[in-house]
């Protein structure tokens, strides 16, 4: 039963990955902190290891999105290669900032954090490109915060990645491309320092290395990757800014909920 959640999970992260083009990190994480809640995992670990988890997924999702933008000739691997090792930085600064805070507080925080995402996505508030893209020792600054947040949040850090590149001039194909491969260091770096922070904790529920849960990772793995698509080709038929006004809605609601259930 709990399976068949899992994969409804997956189901609905990548139908909102492909309609909204947000990473499904925002639907996985709250909907693990409940379903964790409902199978009694201890509080000490319940936030940590639902990022965990939604860090896990997004490796799989990375992968499948970051061969479709190389194929459209989508990713600058150059201006890659420059932001990588700053992220994969904050996100290991990110992750045990993540592990050192009790539970209650990162859930407001990721509460705070989907409302401002939800109100940036239903008044489309997008800064105006103003700037070339910096020198290495800005690049190194915005990706570590763009790491950081991420990892933090269990997110793929696309809606930190695109405004940043938009703001830098670079086109919206390219920044699109370009976010979706920044999401895969993202994922891989944050799955691999969530099982090593989280090794050997005893309070961590069965089938979980580190803060990593397995069975909710196969679920969500196995059916976000076909959904992904049908929102793909649904965003083409329905109303982009209706659909980004309902989702934006769902955030704020979510968000604030996660604040006032623990203030």
């Amino acid at each position: 039963m709990i399976i068949l959640a899992y994969l409804l999970l997956g189901a609905v992260a990548g139908l909102t990955a492909g309609l909204f083009g947000v990473g499904g990190g925002l639907v996985i994480v709250p909907a693990l902190v409940f379903s964790f809640s409902f199978l009694d995992v201890a509080p000490t670990v319940l936030t940590q290891l639902a990022i965990g988890t939604s860090l896990a997924t997004i490796v799989m999702t990375s992968i499948s999105s970051v061969r479709a933008h190389h194929g459209y000739g989508n990713v600058d691997w150059h201006l890659w290669f420059r932001l990588a090792p700053a992220i994969a930085l904050g996100v290991i600064l990110g992750v045990y900032t993540a592990v050192g805070m009790a539970g209650t507080h990162l859930q407001v925080l990721f509460g705070v954090f989907a409302i401002v995402i939800g109100l940036q996505m239903g008044l489309r508030l997008q800064p105006r490109p103003g700037r070339v893209v910096p020198g290495l020792a800005g690049l190194g600054f915005a990706g570590t915060v763009i790491g950081y947040v991420s990892a933090l949040f269990g997110i793929g850090g696309g809606s930190l990645t695109v405004p940043f590149l938009s703001w830098c001039n670079v086109k919206m194909q390219k920044a699109v491309g370009l976010s979706a491969a920044c999401g895969l260091p993202i994922a891989v770096v944050g799955c691999l320092t969530n099982i090593v922070a989280g090794w050997g904790r005893e309070d961590l529920p069965e089938y979980s290395t580190g803060f990593v849960y397995w069975p909710a990772f196969l679920g969500i793995v196995l059916a976000s990757t076909l959904f992904a698509k049908v929102g793909a080709k649904l965003a083409q038929r329905l109303p982009e800014a209706r659909l980004k006004q309902v989702f934006a809605l769902f955030l704020v609601i979510i968000g604030s909920q996660f604040i006032v259930r623990n203030i």
